[in-house]
């Protein structure tokens, strides 16, 4: 419970990240799968490092642990950029999209974390030895 809870306030910045980066990219002419694209980056890279150290606290490896968060989103940006963009074109509001796919992004990306990315080395850094 207590990680769930941790997670969702520290993914709240992230949250913060992706949508202020995706106001700003929606100001340009970019379309909706790019500026996606580059805005869940942006907030993956954010979330990644926070989570690691405060809600798993985990010291695994950072390039390993990367590889094992890229393997989600080499999925996930794709599809959700391309249904993104038909949503788009057939005239659905794009913070109304953005926000459908945070959610989305918010549950898979939990679950991915718990169970793959730090499955077996959560509470092994410095933090969690604190204790």
């Amino acid at each position: 419970m207590r990680q769930s809870v941790m997670f969702t306030l520290l993914s709240l910045s992230a949250g913060l990240v992706e949508t202020g980066s995706f106001v700003v990219l929606d100001l340009t002419s970019l379309p909706y799968g790019w500026a996606h694209g580059i805005s869940v980056t942006l907030s993956v890279l954010w979330n990644f490092t926070l989570n690691r150290r405060y809600t798993f606290k985990s010291a695994n490896n950072v390039p390993i642990a990367m590889l094992k968060v890229a393997l989600f989103y080499v999925f996930f940006i794709p599809i959700t950029a391309y249904l993104g963009q038909m949503a788009s074109s057939a005239g659905i509001n794009d913070f109304v999209i953005k926000a459908v796919t945070m959610l989305l992004n918010f549950v898979g990306e939990f679950l991915w974390w718990k169970f793959v990315v730090f499955y077996g080395s959560e509470n092994t850094n410095s933090l969690a030895k604190k204790k």
